[in-house]
């Protein structure tokens, strides 16, 4: 479909004020059961899980989480991840319907988790391509047993797309679930419709998962925060420099929080498998706040390198390491790592992106607490874990 015919089917839902996931639970009618002991639901032996961008941040804590649970899980990627007992991989084009029906028409799905994106040059671009993963997904498991689908978003639902991000007139902070869209064409939106309208259609029911920045353990990932984060200290450490904040004055002195990656899994998993998270939308972060200003000097004492502040204007990662690929070869050889290609490891865009912005941004968790998910992770234990991960795995010295 192209961007047009895409951004018109958005617009039945997408007028600016209007709560689409309101409308579309009015018009339930009790689509969704629970096998349950005591009230608490219980893992069924149908159960069987699809990850969507399964070795993606997301997808790769998804997959970790759903086998561990016993769960029967099927992992989509563009290419297979690491074997482990209950996970099946198949590959797809997201875009293709034929794609799609070969690679899942036989599976008895009964739960999806899409965490897939493609960024696109334009927002048009977006919708239409983004929209339609979604819609094209959904539609190859018409067949199948789906009870629900649980879709991560992020925070563009507040800020707006990456053309106009956090341009105009947005919401206060903390963000709450209840914020009405935006006056603005937006690819999360456009994910939405495609899902109401499959519910509507196909009788599952839906949870949204509108994360913050996601830390977790991904490689070749194009959002990937903590990565490139310890990439940029191994090359300033290797060069004698400090590990310079990248962003903007708001973004080091005010208040974020972030989201860890097994957080938003468990999340999306507690939403698919209990009532109260039926058909809702909920913000999902650590549930801790911070100031770069003081997690800043501490992921650089994780990494070894000397920290440096914000300092009159933002010093984007862009500018910083635009002649870094040689040096990061060089510390590859030096310590035997096993990813030489810098861009498999840097996504400097989104973390300048992120840490650039000139507003504040955080997120409130009431809705999901008083539902029933009460998980918490501390932020800075976030990072070290991360990095010891990414230690282990030979990706970073």
């Amino acid at each position: 479909m192209d961007a047009v015919a895409s951004g018109a089917r958005r617009n039945l839902w997408s007028a600016p004020g209007r709560n689409p996931a309101e409308e579309y639970r009015s018009t339930l009618h009790g689509f969704r059961s629970f096998t349950s002991t005591d009230g608490n639901p219980v893992l069924t032996d149908s159960a069987h899980a699809l990850v969507v961008g399964a070795t993606g941040i997301a997808g790769g804590a998804l997959i970790d989480r759903l086998s561990d649970e016993g769960w029967a899980v099927t992992g989509l990627s563009r290419r297979p991840g690491a074997e482990r007992p209950g996970v099946e991989w198949r590959s797809a084009d997201l875009r293709s319907p034929e794609s799609l029906r070969a690679a899942l028409g036989d599976l008895p799905v009964t739960h999806v988790f899409f965490t897939a994106w493609s960024r696109q040059d334009t927002e048009a671009e977006n919708i239409a391509v983004n929209g339609g993963m979604v819609r094209e997904l959904l539609a190859a498991l018409s067949d199948a047993p789906v009870r629900h689908v649980a879709l991560m978003t992020g925070l563009k639902h507040y800020l707006g797309p990456f053309e106009a991000y956090g341009q105009g007139e947005m919401p206060d902070t903390p963000f709450h679930e209840d914020e009405p869209r935006l006056d603005v064409d937006n690819f999360s939106y456009a994910q939405e419709d495609e899902l109401f309208a499959a519910a509507r259609r196909q009788g599952f029911t839906w949870s949204v998962h509108r994360s913050h920045t996601v830390l977790g353990h991904a490689v070749g990932n194009a959002m990937n925060m903590g990565l490139t984060i310890a990439v940029a200290a191994a090359i300033s450490r290797h060069t004698g420099r400090p590990l310079v904040f990248p962003g903007s004055e708001t973004q080091w002195n005010g208040l974020t929080d972030v989201t860890d990656a097994d957080l938003l899994a468990s999340q999306m998993v507690w939403a698919a498998t209990h009532p109260e998270g039926a058909d809702e939308a909920f913000n999902t972060a650590n549930g801790d706040v911070f100031r770069w200003r003081w997690m800043w000097p501490r992921i650089a004492a994780d990494l070894g390198v000397e920290a440096e502040g914000f300092d009159t204007a933002p010093r984007p990662f862009e500018q910083q390491m635009a002649d870094a690929a040689p040096v990061w070869a060089e510390i590859v050889e030096q310590h035997g790592l096993v990813e030489p290609d810098i861009t498999r490891v840097a996504s400097w865009w989104h973390t300048d992106a992120d840490l650039g912005r000139d507003i504040e941004v955080m997120t409130d968790m009431s809705k999901s607490r008083l539902s029933g998910f009460t998980e918490h992770h501390r932020t800075r234990d976030s990072f070290t874990r991360l990095f010891e991960r990414y230690r282990a795995a030979r990706l970073i010295p």
